[in-house]
């Protein structure tokens, strides 16, 4: 069984770019996190949309978390604090278990499942199953019976969530009144998930919950608070700083980016805002040096902000349905600008970045304390330089910003957006608790 699998560890080491060529023991925790990156480059790779890449970082989170807890007295499992997770503990496991190693079964097995490249996550599964190190063949069987066992368990309950019946509802008819929303250039792309409202959540009464202020009133009249907040975007996009410019790149992980070249169209495939924030989430754990089961509850807790934070932002976006500023000041201010990133291919209002990107931030600096510093360095990958950060507050303030900075944001999205992520932020923190006593991680507040 050793040889076999290290067989399988030399060929995945060939073909998997993750592994840099070089198949090297590594702890459970460090191959965690090459998990993570693997779902991520998956995720990116089949092009999902923000709120449907998030439901994929969820549910393979919470099945790789629930077998880490049960070798864990000092965390707690979700089952009972979330409606309807089944109860992983029940599940009969035969025989001794490798938890790390049967947590990493399942959280492939699930996010495989719910991504269309299955294969591309399969590809590396040998790799990093074989660096666990176990080496006793009927615990390896064991541990990865159990967490097939767990995952189905999990996608059981996943496919009660609405999702498959949102793919079968009629398509979405714009309204034709003053100030709604339109699809906009260069690829008018249709609008994306727009009954996501109807997504189960996890720790939300309702995607009605916290509902936001309404936006300012549309109005062409100058005066008016629409549009002086339209001519603040159309103003600060025409003489932006080199800082200025770098942070709303940055912060643009649009995964519709659209290439046109004369009558050629092509996509260029980029990280979704949920993936940035689950990359942070990570970076922190690592910088933190926590073990697998607190690196786990870290991904974990961002994964249900981002969930619950993309379901309460898209309720409002298509409640108000607020036209973008692209369509708004190519209409009644100048016909040839255009914004320096590209629009995405939904309402306005709220802005999802700086609803998650608060929400994420919330949960996040609870779990490492408010002051926890960092280096970002998700962008790295796609050209971009590292950006080091105080605390999780000012990075998701960077992140609301940088939508006004790209042009595809007026400034009231951005504030109410990140009251509603904080509320939301706060309600999973309410909801969810993942340790017994407060020192306890819930991160690094004892260390």
């Amino acid at each position: 069984m050793r040889s076999f699998r290290h067989i399988l560890c030399t060929i995945g080491c060939l073909f998997v770019a993750e592994a840099a060529g070089v198949c090297q023991s590594q702890s459970p925790t460090e191959l965690f996190h090459r998990a993570q990156k693997n779902l991520t480059r998956t995720i990116v790779h089949d092009i999902f949309s923000p709120p449907v890449a998030s439901r994929v970082y969820m549910y393979a989170n919470v099945a790789a978390y629930e077998i880490l807890v049960l070798d864990k007295e000092n965390y707690l499992s979700l089952h009972g604090q979330i409606s309807g997770i089944p109860n992983v503990a029940s599940i009969p496991a035969q025989g001794t278990i490798n938890y790390p190693l049967a947590a990493l079964q399942a959280f492939f097995k699930t996010g495989g499942k719910l991504v269309f490249s299955e294969n591309l996550l399969q590809d590396s599964v040998a790799v990093l199953l074989h660096e666990i190190g176990e080496d006793d063949p009927e615990v390896y069987k064991n541990s990865l019976r159990f967490g097939q066992a767990v995952s189905d368990s999990i996608l059981k309950w996943a496919a009660e969530d609405q999702y498959r019946e949102t793919r079968r509802t009629r398509r979405y008819a714009y309204s034709k009144a003053p100030g709604k929303w339109i699809p906009t250039p260069p690829g008018y792309i249709p609008a994306v998930e727009p009954y996501w409202n109807r997504i189960r959540p996890l720790t939300l009464d309702s995607a009605q919950q916290f509902k936001p202020a309404p936006p300012p009133a549309f109005s062409t009249d100058p005066k008016s608070e629409f549009m002086r907040q339209t001519r603040e975007v159309y103003d600060i996009t025409r003489s932006m700083s080199k800082e200025q410019t770098l942070v709303a790149s940055y912060w643009d992980c649009n995964p519709f980016y659209l290439n046109t070249q004369g009558h050629l169209n092509f996509a260029t495939k980029k990280l979704s805002p949920g993936g940035h924030w689950m990359s942070i989430a990570g970076r922190a754990a690592a910088t933190a040096k926590l073990d697998m089961v607190a690196t786990a509850g870290a991904y974990l807790i961002t994964s249900i902000a981002l969930f619950d934070g993309f379901i309460s932002c898209w309720d409002e976006k298509y409640r108000s349905q607020l036209i973008r500023p692209e369509t708004v000041i190519n209409t009644y201010i100048d016909e040839k600008w255009r914004p320096l990133l590209q629009t995405p291919p939904f309402p306005e209002y709220t802005s999802g970045h700086s609803v998650i990107s608060t929400a994420s931030a919330t949960v996040l600096a609870d779990y490492f304390g408010s002051a926890f510093a960092f280096v970002d360095d998700t962008e790295v990958e796609y050209g971009l330089p590292e950006r080091a950060f105080g605390s999780f507050r000012a990075a998701c303030d960077e992140a609301a910003i940088s939508r006004l900075y790209g042009g595809i944001h007026y400034r009231a999205a951005i504030e109410e957006g990140q009251v509603q992520g904080e509320l939301v932020g706060k309600m999973v923190l309410q909801k969810i608790n993942l340790s017994q006593r407060d020192n306890h991680p819930r991160a690094v507040k004892s260390r």
